[in-house]
């Protein structure tokens, strides 16, 4: 069974600060994936979400939304596990109007990390 621990949520503010500032990006609309390399004792990944104030007013709409995507990335995150060395942080960001389903938001969190299994694959092959 897949959990989203506590040791593998992102909270440092230094390093979502980072991420913005020099991480990749992949998008698989209506996600965009922020990532860095980093280095963790503890876990190989850290990973937090985030919807915006902008598009959703109220607090409730927001936390809907980001409660889909931890949901999501909890069941699909066993795809990076055997296919990614290294440690890094990731920060999923909704970038949609209208209020997600499960089903499409599942859909794009899937595409999202095996675009981004293979962007590092590359990456590694490259190097």
């Amino acid at each position: 069974m897949a959990s989203f621990s506590k040791k593998e949520k992102l909270k440092s503010k230094k390093l979502i600060e980072q991420l913005f500032v020099e991480g990749k990006s992949i998008k698989a609309f209506p996600l965009r994936l922020l990532y860095t390399k980093c280095e963790f004792d503890d876990v190989q990944f850290k990973a937090t979400v985030a919807a915006p104030k902008k598009k959703f007013k109220n607090a409730v709409d927001r936390n809907r939304v980001k409660r889909l995507l931890r949901e999501s990335y909890r069941l699909n995150k066993h795809l990076l596990f055997n296919n990614v060395e290294g440690n890094f942080a990731f920060l999923f960001l909704y970038l949609g109007n209208t209020m997600p389903n499960a089903k499409e938001v599942d859909k794009a969190m899937t595409q999202l990390l095996q675009a981004f299994i293979k962007k590092e694959s590359h990456e590694k092959s490259d190097q």
